[in-house]
């Protein structure tokens, strides 16, 4: 499992606890800490997860709206708790993290629903990731990490 698959999954976890405590965001930085030295003792890299936690938190509005948009017959509260969280972390690396490109957000969320979800749950997860991505597409509205270098070239030059 590579280093930053496994601060997702840390990242995964901690929203998981907050969600399930009723969001208490002063615990955060003690979950993710706690969560680090249980699962992943010595890494150099832990403030990945504390990043894609507070990226999170400091849009969850708009990843809530986004995902009951996409979503539209399960209301938010309807969604499992792991479900929901992947979806947040998924949907703020996938439409707000500059560093991640569209298509690895995607695929790791997946993973991570595979992993940890239900038997449907990285259906569920492809499926309004996807439909997320596809409109982000349409739009041609696109993070400048996945633009192609020649379209990036055209945008700065305009």
């Amino acid at each position: 499992m590579s280093n930053r698959h496994l601060l997702r999954s840390i990242a995964m976890q901690s929203l998981f606890q907050w969600d399930f405590m009723g969001q208490p965001s002063a615990i955060i930085p003690a979950l993710i800490q706690q969560n680090i030295e249980e699962f992943a003792p010595g890494t150099k890299d832990g403030e990945f997860a504390l990043e894609l936690v507070d990226g999170v938190l400091k849009h969850q509005t708009e990843l809530d709206s986004l995902i009951q948009r996409f979503a539209p017959q399960w209301p938010l509260d309807q969604i499992t708790i792991i479900d929901r969280n992947i979806l947040r972390l998924g949907t703020f690396e996938l439409q707000f993290s500059e560093t991640i490109p569209a298509k690895v957000a995607i695929n790791e969320a997946i993973e991570l629903a595979k992993t940890f979800g239900g038997q449907s749950s990285g259906r569920f997860i492809n499926g309004v990731l996807g439909a997320m991505y596809k409109e982000m597409m349409a739009q041609n509205s696109f993070k400048s990490i996945d633009r192609a270098p020649e379209l990036q070239n055209q945008t700065e030059s305009a």
